[in-house]
């Protein structure tokens, strides 16, 4: 989730990361703000935008609150502010948001290594962006920001290039994942309601999530978003 600004032929994106949890630190909330700022401006992506082309930029900032409340974040009226948990334990062993377009979520901090693409796969999720529905892109090159864990690849991009396609080892490695600029198109930042020149992407979902290690398997709610 964030705020869009219209300034001289410019779009700027802005959203604030806010993390918690007892595996969350400043320095992993500081990557986790670099690796989304860097791979979501590195297509420097421009738009057809009331007549003109406009520079889409991403400006992207971060804070770790590990004393943030539930109260806090179920009040947040910030469109700014995305807030996710971090912990070494997460149900389904891996990473998630709580639906398209939303400002919160729960990293699994196995995920979060430099490189792995996570925070920025799962920050396109918050600005709306789903799972391409077609995941055999052989052929095609290195995937897109948006495409999930098992997508067929070529094998350059697999975590094994040695490996049949499909097999363990098989499918895309994460860390080849990039931004490109359809996935900027797939925003459809033209389409928001600007008041003011401003406007919003995303809504607000504001959970507070529990450590998962004190969630027990059976009273675990799957999220709509996973992964």
């Amino acid at each position: 989730m964030g705020s869009v600004e219209n300034y001289n032929h410019r779009l700027i994106i802005s959203s604030h990361i806010i993390t918690y949890g007892n595996a969350a630190t400043p320095e992993i909330t500081k990557q986790i703000r670099d690796e989304i700022e860097t791979m979501w401006n590195e297509p420097q992506a421009n738009l057809k935008f009331k007549g003109s082309i406009s520079q889409i930029i991403f400006r992207i900032t971060a804070s770790f609150q590990p004393n943030i409340q539930p109260l806090d974040i179920y009040q947040n009226l910030d469109p700014q502010n995305n807030y996710f948990r971090i912990e070494e334990f997460a149900h389904g062993n891996i990473s998630f948001v709580d639906g398209l377009g939303c400002n919160s979520g729960y990293f699994k901090l196995e995920n979060l290594y430099k490189g792995s693409t996570t925070a920025a796969h799962e920050y396109g999720h918050t600005l709306g962006l789903d799972h391409p529905k077609y995941l055999d892109i052989r052929t095609t090159g290195a995937p897109g920001i948006m495409y999930p864990r098992g997508t067929l690849v070529d094998p350059p991009f697999q975590y094994d290039p040695s490996k049949p396609a499909g097999v363990t080892g098989g499918t895309m490695h994460p860390m080849y994942r990039t931004v490109k600029q359809e996935d900027i198109d797939h925003l459809k930042l033209n389409q928001l309601i600007f008041e003011n020149d401003k406007a919003v992407i995303g809504e607000f979902t504001n959970v507070y999530h529990w450590d998962h290690a004190d969630i027990p398997p059976e009273k675990f709610i799957r999220p709509p978003i996973f992964g």
